[in-house]
C-alpha cells in the first residue's frame, strides 16, 4: 500500500489588504461627562493602533459636519475603511459602545482580522458622513 502526500495547491495565498486608511471616530458632546471620562480611555486605545485616522468629534460644535445623523447615546463610535479620497468608505461600525477601553481595543481588533464587509443596516446618512470624515481635520 502506497501512500499519497497532499499536493499543495498552487493557487496563490491572497493575502488580506489592509485599507489605505481606517478612521475611528468617536462621535460625543462636551457636556457628556461619559464622553469626558472615556476621552483618555478612547486616546489610549487609539495610540496602540497604527495607521488608525483618529477623530473625536463633538456633535454640538460640528453640526454642519454631521449633518443629519442621528446621535442619541454617547460615545458614539463610527470606524470606516478609505481606500482613498476618491472612493466611497466603507463603515464597519456605527453605533454606541459602552465606554471601556477593553472594549473598543476588542472592537478594532476583531475588525483587523475580519473581512472587509460593511456593517448592515448603514444609512446613506452615515456613509456620507463617513465620506466627510475621510477628509476633515479638527480646527485648534
Amino acid at each position: 500500500m502506497t501512500a499519497s502526500l497532499p499536493v499543495p495547491d498552487a493557487t496563490p495565498a491572497v493575502a488580506a489588504t489592509p485599507p489605505a486608511r481606517r478612521l475611528l471616530v468617536c462621535l460625543c458632546a462636551e457636556w457628556c461627562g461619559t464622553c469626558r471620562e472615556y476621552r483618555p480611555l478612547f486616546d489610549e486605545v487609539a495610540a496602540r493602533h497604527a495607521g488608525l485616522h483618529v477623530l473625536w468629534v463633538d456633535i454640538e460644535d460640528e453640526a454642519d459636519l454631521v449633518g443629519d445623523v442621528e446621535v442619541e447615546t454617547f460615545p458614539t463610535l463610527l470606524i470606516a475603511d478609505v481606500a482613498d479620497a476618491s472612493a466611497t468608505p466603507r463603515v464597519r461600525f456605527f453605533g454606541p459602545l459602552t465606554p471601556h477601553a477593553q472594549t473598543l481595543a476588542r472592537l478594532v481588533e476583531s475588525l483587523d482580522a475580519g473581512t472587509a464587509s460593511e456593517a448592515a443596516g448603514i444609512s446613506q446618512d452615515v456613509r456620507d458622513l463617513a465620506a466627510r470624515l475621510a477628509g476633515w481635520s479638527p480646527s485648534a
